[in-house]
């Protein structure tokens, strides 16, 4: 029977499993069993990016693997952890609140947003594809039972569509076992810097034969961690949500504070069921099911700027957050898939079929926005306690349907994959805006019936948004491989797609009735993308390799206000789609204790996608540029230095910036420069490196004493590409360090870490004070600026048991 595209990679003896090294970013390093007494090899890794069953060596590509098992011996379950152990890779890291709102990968620089998009769905998709085996989808699931994690660097239009601009992430989840009963349970126990109270992790796994053809997996888990970040100087609520006065004076009086500690809780439930059935051997069926739920108390962003709350201008302290509300968030995702296999001998077909549901609402502080452009004093006649209050969310909903026909001859002159692809996915967003207090405070200052009389109705929301887009892809695509000699192959492969986007949106203003606004819009695009690969074994163990691929992101339609008070420029009704053409050539090899990965690239970008606010109203959109390009190096490089230490190293040097001057809606009439030519791209560092070092030490028999230092370190990078004060700035490079000793024995593992071992701050990005700071004139005395910070020093164990 073929081999199953998902099928785990990784049957290894307890030797093995106690000493593998965690080397993240692509090749794990094991010990076999029958190796014992002989030097360490470098264990085979068998990825499928490539739609097929190849060695990691053998695919001439830039790709790293990671595999289920190095996730589990660094306690990793968040992807950021994750991709920054790759050599390349760029996140922006803003905790669990909203962690699944906005797709924060980067790779090789292909970024033009802000650091700080986060709270919001925006309009153009992520530039990077990600993957829950082959569901395309972004859910930022905590990363349990996982068999691997694959990343694409560079363009995958050909085999992986719209989206994958500039790399595809997959997911690998693990199968069920046939015949065979085990599981696990884990817990883990940790403190973070500015804390009072502890994480407490936990989770379950199960693997049970159902009979000869049958088999259940699945796991259940828990992660509850206590807050980091106290909200300094909280307005005092009554009843209904608004600001207590003080002295109950409603017309005059000033807020009222409180201070929340630890505000920024993390309650994550997640959990996943998969049934495999096997009647026969050319056949087989997975159907899974995957949930999580995510409630966060707060963000962990703190404020670095100053305060007027007690009427003299302060700083704030370590771990504060200057919102005037609290800021929690929830979501829920779930994915549902039934992917089958079908050997035909000549080729194997197979069938992935999934839906999936991701929602989620968050409320965000506006008053500092508000205040910052005079809107209490300008637009609201002013209010002692000024409160904007911004409640979000998102819904998407899919139906993916893909076949792949891959041919299983060996030696052939020639390999092929044809597939063809279908998405039908329904995208909701909304906001509601309000100002709780504002409309009793018109009332106590009898300013309510002069309003009332001008046509206004005086109520506390003040912004209405619903914003309803579907989108349609249908797709056909394949590659050939020609095997020309024993050494030399030539690739090539093509998509062709169709697609169909609408968005209808709705948006008013109840203060003001009358400035209502429903623009619709549709697109429709199609397209060939083309990929070329050589490869070439220069040796047994070396090859050269050189690709020219295209990548693709789909336009759409902003459906921005075109008539009335509120109208914007036409121009900003529709944005196109945007491309890259990446030139890419590398050498890659592997002796018996080491291997390595080289690569140079030059990936030309056309018509990058801004996601903005209108020049005017501020409204959500997406606008297109010109021309911006990143070119770069990247090196990987693992391997035993001894039989006890394996080392994994990683480099890249990205240089991305702007070909040409940003021109926001050139040729309308309403055009503006936002950034000039040779402007840094923003979120991408120049220099970043990754490296790891494991040591391990046979204590007796099957006990095994493992000890792993790992860091990371990226250099300085842009906050946003504008040229605007408000969000222009350099944020500081940063390394981060974690430590961790375990033992492990055959039916358990006990383990002591430390993560970001420095306390490092780790700024990712930054809502700056020109943007969102304090303004007593407006009357707000908080500080709703904020720093994404990486998370705190923290100290843990954590106890698994096997069976």
């Amino acid at each position: 029977m073929a081999v199953k595209a998902n099928t785990p990679r990784f049957k290894r003896s307890q030797l093995a499993l106690a000493i593998s090294a965690a080397t993240l970013g692509g090749l794990s390093i094991g010990l076999n069993a029958e190796e014992a007494q002989g030097g360490r090899e470098i264990e085979r890794i068998e990825v499928t990016a490539t739609r097929r069953v190849q060695s990691i060596h053998e695919i001439p590509y830039n790709i790293s693997a990671v595999s289920g098992e190095e996730l589990e011996a660094q306690r990793i379950v968040d992807s950021v952890d994750l991709l920054r152990g790759v050599a390349g890779i760029t996140v922006i890291d803003r905790g669990y609140r909203n962690s699944g709102t906005v797709n924060s990968i980067m790779i090789r620089g292909m970024n033009v947003d802000s650091a700080t998009q986060g709270d919001i769905s925006l309009s153009a998709v992520p530039t990077v594809a990600t993957y829950i085996d082959d569901t395309p989808l972004f859910a930022n699931f905590i990363l349990k039972d996982i068999s691997q994690v694959e990343v694409l660097r560079g363009p995958q239009g050909t085999l992986y569509g719209s989206g994958s601009l500039a790399g595809t992430v997959r997911y690998i989840m693990n199968r069920p076992q046939m015949e065979e009963l085990s599981g696990q349970v884990s817990v883990n126990l940790g403190q973070t810097d500015g804390s009072d109270g502890i994480n407490l992790n936990y989770d379950g796994l199960v693997n049970v034969s159902l009979g000869e053809h049958i088999a259940f997996r699945g796991n259940i888990g828990k992660i509850d961690n206590d807050g980091i970040v106290d909200y300094a100087n909280v307005y005092q609520l009554d009843g209904s949500g608004a600001p207590t006065a003080v002295g109950g004076d409603i017309a005059a009086g000033g807020p009222e504070f409180r201070y929340v500690e630890d505000a920024d809780t993390v309650d994550i439930t997640y959990g996943r069921a998969a049934i495999l059935i096997e009647p026969v051997d050319i056949f087989s069926a997975l159907l899974s099911y995957q949930r999580q739920e995510d409630d966060t108390g707060g963000r962990r962003q703190v404020t670095r700027g100053t305060n007027w709350v007690d009427g003299t201008e302060q700083p704030y302290g370590e771990y504060q957050n200057g919102a005037v509300v609290l800021e929690p968030s929830e979501r829920e995702v779930e994915l549902t898939a039934l992917e089958m296999d079908f050997d035909l001998g000549f080729a194997t077909l197979s069938s992935s079929s999934s839906l999936y549901n991701h929602k989620g609402e968050s409320i965000s502080d506006n008053t500092g926005f508000y205040a910052k452009n005079a809107w209490f004093s300008g637009l609201y006649a002013g209010t002692p306690r000024p409160l904007a209050v911004a409640q979000r969310g998102y819904e998407d909903d899919a139906f993916v349907q893909e076949l792949r026909l891959v041919s299983n001859a060996e030696d052939a002159f020639i390999d092929w994959v044809f597939g063809a692809f279908y998405m039908d996915q329904d995208l909701k967003a909304f906001q509601d805006s309000f100002m709780p207090g504002w409309a009793a405070w018109m009332e106590a200052t009898d300013q309510a019936a002069l309003w009332i009389s001008w046509g206004a109705d005086v109520q506390d929301q003040d912004f209405f948004y619903r914003r309803d887009q579907t989108f349609k892809d249908t797709a056909v695509f394949g590659e050939l491989t020609f095997h020309i000699s024993d050494s030399l192959r030539l690739t090539a492969g093509a998509r062709w797609f169709d697609n169909e986007f609408t968005n209808n949106t709705v948006m008013a203003f109840p203060v003001w009735p009358g400035f209502d606004s429903e623009p619709n819009f549709k697109t429709e695009d199609d397209d060939f993308l083309f990929k070329g690969n050589l490869s070439w074994d220069f040796s047994r163990q070396h090859m050269f390799y050189a690709t020219v691929s295209e990548g693709y992101r789909r336009g759409g339609a902003n459906a921005v206000p075109l008539e009335g008070f509120l109208a914007e420029d036409p121009a900003y009704q529709r944005y196109d789609s945007d491309s890259v053409i990446n030139y890419e050539a590398g050498v890659k090899g592997a002796t018996d204790n080491h291997s390595y990965t080289v690569s140079a690239f030059y990936m030309d970008w056309s018509d990058p996608q801004l996601n903005i606010a209108t020049a005017n109203w501020g409204f959500f959109a997406a606008v297109n540029g010109d021309k911006a390009r990143s070119q770069g190096l990247e090196l990987e490089a693992r391997g035993y230095i001894t039989d006890a230490l394996s080392y994994n190293f990683g480099y890249a040097y990205v240089d991305a910036e702007l070909s040409k001057d940003f021109i926001v809606l050139p040729g309308s009439g309403a055009e503006y420069l936002y950034a000039e030519k040779g402007s840094r791209l923003p979120g991408q560092s120049e220099h970043a490196v990754n490296l790891q070092l494991d040591y391990s030490y046979q204590v007796n028999g099957d006990l095994y004493w493992i000890t792993t230092l790992s860091g990371y370190y990226q250099s300085e990078t842009e906050n946003s590409l504008s040229q605007s004060d408000k969000f222009r700035k350099t944020l500081e490079g940063f390394s981060l360090w974690n430590l961790q000793t375990r033992l492990s024995g055959e039916h358990w593992d006990l383990a002591f870490y430390a993560k970001n071992l420095f306390n490092e701050e780790g700024v990712t990005g930054a809502l700056l004070e020109n943007y969102m700071g304090t303004e007593p004139s407006e009357g707000f005395l908080g500080n709703s600026s904020k720093d994404y910070i990486s998370l705190p020093r923290t100290y843990g164990a954590a106890l698994t048991w096997r069976f």
